[in-house]
């Protein structure tokens, strides 16, 4: 049985700043911003949500299938995907526009700051989840996507009886509070890091113990401190792992979230899940970009 993955492919322009963003960001000056970073280090990375989630998970040896839209320059991502072993089966092209971009710079202390440019992803919802397809998709996750994907892909996840992870990552300020509220209730898991963790209860109003209570799990990545795995109002810290060397946190989160949902589709205890997720995180972190690195022990 597969993982069903929605959300974007894009392309990742990840830049490096030598500095620290709070020493170029004076606070008492937010209302007249106008910085510059001198990045000296330059590369474009396959990337995006959909594709990094799907590149941990294939690693893992589960079956992930991405569902998303490229634009006419995403061929080549395409068929490395093919190369791996991947399926591209769900994955549509749009020769009208370009393929997502998104342009990330990090600073010494591993903050970030993106611009992300959607492209043919908000036409992802054309990509349609239908109810034959529960005959072999076991799990699914709504990872961050065009606005109207998010809403539609929860919605045909529910119709047809899959079991999926509401992922809203970046994509969580676009919708109000009822509108987050309607994708916690369709459906079984949430995944947010620490910060987005935060702005979901702000705006749904409810605490992450309430949020518990509503569906299988509610899992709270906390970077380098590990997780918080949430099921019906109980918490549990899940350990960090620690990695053998900090080089670059893009992607960290996405290769969390594919070892989650191996997990699941194992049929793992939630903790358990949380625990191989820290695992990919910090193998990730040791290496560059968001899909360079490879498997290096035992599931």
């Amino acid at each position: 049985m597969a993982a069903l993955i929605c959300g974007s492919l894009a392309f990742d322009n990840i830049m490096t700043f030598e500095g620290r963003f709070a020493d170029q960001i004076l606070p008492d000056q937010l209302h007249i911003l106008n910085v510059s970073f001198l990045v000296p280090t330059l590369r474009r990375d396959f990337g995006g949500c959909a594709g990094n989630i799907a590149y941990s998970l294939k690693l893992l040896g589960g079956d992930a299938r991405p569902m998303a839209m490229v634009g006419s320059d995403g061929a080549d991502y395409v068929q490395r995907f093919k190369d791996l072993g991947i399926n591209t089966s769900h994955v549509g092209q749009l020769q009208s526009t370009h393929t997502a971009q998104c342009m990330i710079m990090t600073d010494r202390d591993n903050n970030q700051i993106t611009a992300f440019h959607p492209g043919a992803m908000m036409q992802a919802h054309e990509n349609q989840i239908t109810p034959e397809m529960a005959a072999e998709i076991k799990v699914g996750i709504v990872a961050p996507d065009g606005r109207q994907a998010m809403i539609d892909h929860a919605t045909q996840f529910k119709a047809a009886g899959i079991p999926f992870v509401f992922d809203p990552g970046q994509g969580l300020p676009m919708f109000n509070g009822d509108e987050l509220k309607a994708f916690i209730t369709q459906a079984d898991w949430v995944a947010v890091n620490d910060y987005e963790g935060k702005m979901l209860s702000e705006r749904t109003g409810l605490s992450f113990e309430q949020i518990s209570q509503q569906v299988r799990g509610l899992i709270v990545t906390l970077g380098a401190e590990g997780c918080e795995v949430w099921e019906q109002g109980k918490k549990t810290l899940v350990a960090p792992v620690k990695p053998d060397a900090v080089v670059d946190p893009t992607g960290c989160g996405d290769a969390w979230r594919g070892a989650f949902l191996f997990g699941l589709e194992c049929g793992w205890e939630l903790a358990r899940c949380a625990e191989l997720g820290n695992r990919m995180g910090a193998l990730k972190i040791a290496h560059r970009g968001p899909q360079n690195y490879q498997l290096n022990f035992e599931v």
